[in-house]
């Protein structure tokens, strides 16, 4: 009889972990845990480096969501600094983020998840992937969507000067305005996206809402966890990307905290468990209670469909009512339903398209005002932005010369951590039975934490002093049979 499961690496994500399933004798799930076993240390190493080089330095983290990492590193060096940047340098770093967001969500869907929905668990390995959707969908619509991710793409890049390592952004504002030309180019790109946009809403309808078995995949049971969300929300508590103020809904939907992004210590802890490189934070208000969900857990959700379950709507009108209609065919929020994230991403795909071609209409855009030199002494700030994964916070201390004396970042697959541990074990106890699995079976289980586009090459960071990494085997009953620890890991 089989005692353990291993998914062994998991796929379709950036980064490397692995599954581990734990079975009784009888060939049921036990347990099931999500161990991401890569370590990229990105807080140790910055610190000793000027600050201002952070803003170049942590887009390399990752080559999926650079923006995100040169947006929160920017704000963070502003606030280091206590300057305020010019109006225009805000909607230019606004266009450019808004640009990085439709890239982002265009791969995650069209690459990453919408193999798993269109195509199916049971579908060959071969073909559950994007050229598998391709087939499916057809040329013409694998074209569209190769096109207006380079739109999104080469937006960025006319901004920041590279669209996967940006550069632009600096302590006080931008390195250089927008050109005209370049401008009237964003805009026409940025018509084609709100299109596009469109297209994919209606792809969704036809395609996901038009099967009544995949309608019962994303409404059922089997990946739906009642927890806390949280996300960024402008002054009239719409979805920002941007800036804002951290927003936290309990599970009823009721609201549970809103703070600035640099109070996030009072509201955040972090625990680490000796299987993951990845930490595992939860609302300090609240409370650890283990890998549970529910009110008395401290568990919480990121990434798009907290978005929408923290926030009273969006401030673009297609994207309000592809907002509206999701929000009704489940009946109200909170969604708790964890592949309803794909459906997010898509109303927030309209809603950046929108925001990116109002933006690039905006007469200031042009403006050569984008910098506003600091004078201030440098000392501690906080930069927080909704990644495409969900809320990230850059937090630096740096000394009176401008040195980075302490670097903190809690990234969104962190916060989704416990819950995507929660959604992988629950899975797994849903479908395997009798210790039996099959591709299919294994599929499903992938799909649990895919729905959260994790990110482990930002998520894994280093614990003061050491961080060790243990392996037990233990027997069904509970006992550990075997305990190896490595303390050489920094």
């Amino acid at each position: 009889m089989t005692r353990r499961i291993l998914i062994d690496p998991i796929t379709r994500l950036e980064g490397h972990g692995k599954i581990d399933i734990l079975l009784d004798d009888d060939g049921n799930v036990v347990d099931a845990y999500l161990q991401v076993v890569e370590l990229r240390g990105f807080e140790r190493f910055c610190e000793g480096r000027p600050v201002e080089e952070l803003i170049r330095i942590m887009p390399k983290i990752c080559g999926v969501c650079p923006g995100a990492h040169h947006m929160a590193a920017a704000k963070a060096a502003d606030a280091v600094w206590d300057v305020t940047i010019p109006p225009a340098a805000r909607k230019l770093r606004e266009l450019f983020y808004n640009a990085h967001i439709a890239h982002s969500h265009i791969l995650h869907f069209f690459a990453l998840g919408a193999p798993d929905l269109l195509l199916g668990p049971d579908a060959p390995k071969a073909k559950r992937n994007i050229l598998g959707l391709v087939e499916l969908v057809g040329r013409d619509v694998g074209v569209d969507v190769f096109t207006h991710r380079g739109y999104a793409q080469r937006i960025q890049g006319m901004i920041a000067g590279h669209p996967i390592h940006p550069v632009a952004a600096l302590p006080g504002g931008m390195s250089k305005p927008l050109a005209e030309s370049d401008r009237d180019e964003i805009e026409q790109m940025g018509a084609s996206l709100v299109a596009f946009g469109e297209r994919c809403l209606a792809l969704w309808d036809d395609a996901i809402l038009g099967r009544r078995e995949l309608v019962e995949l994303v409404t059922g049971d089997t990946y739906r966890h009642e927890t806390y969300y949280a996300g960024l929300v402008d002054p009239d508590g719409k979805v920002n990307f941007y800036d804002g103020q951290v927003r936290v809904v309990a599970p009823d939907g009721s609201r549970f905290a809103q703070y600035e992004g640099a109070d996030y210590l009072d509201h955040i802890a972090e625990r680490v468990e000796p299987w993951s490189y990845l930490k595992l934070p939860y609302l300090k208000q609240v409370g650890w209670a283990g890998l549970v969900d529910g009110p008395d857990s401290g568990v919480y959700r990121v990434n798009s469909l907290a978005r929408l379950n923290v926030a009273d709507g969006l401030a673009t009108p297609r994207a309000q009512a592809a907002y509206e209609r999701m929000v009704s065919v489940f009946g109200g929020k909170p969604i708790h339903h964890t592949l309803a994230f794909h459906w997010a991403r898509l109303v927030e795909l309209m809603f950046a398209t929108e925001e990116v071609l109002r933006l690039a209409t905006d007469p200031e855009i042009t403006s050569p005002d984008v910098r506003v030199v600091p004078t201030a002494r440098p000392g501690e700030g906080v930069g927080v932005v909704e990644a495409a994964r969900g809320t990230l916070f850059h937090h630096y201390v740096a000394d009176s010369r401008g040195i980075a004396r302490k670097v903190n970042l809690i990234v969104a697959t962190a916060q989704n951590n416990a819950a995507m541990n929660l959604s992988v074990k629950k899975v797994a106890q849903a479908t395997i039975r009798d210790g039996h699995v099959d591709e299919g079976i294994l599929d499903r289980i992938e799909m649990a934490f895919r729905a959260y586009d994790p990110c482990l090459a930002c998520a894994t960071h280093t614990m003061p002093g050491q961080m060790p990494l243990e392996v037990r085997l233990h027997h069904p009953s509970g006992e550990v049979l075997t305990l190896r620890r490595n303390l050489d890991h920094t």
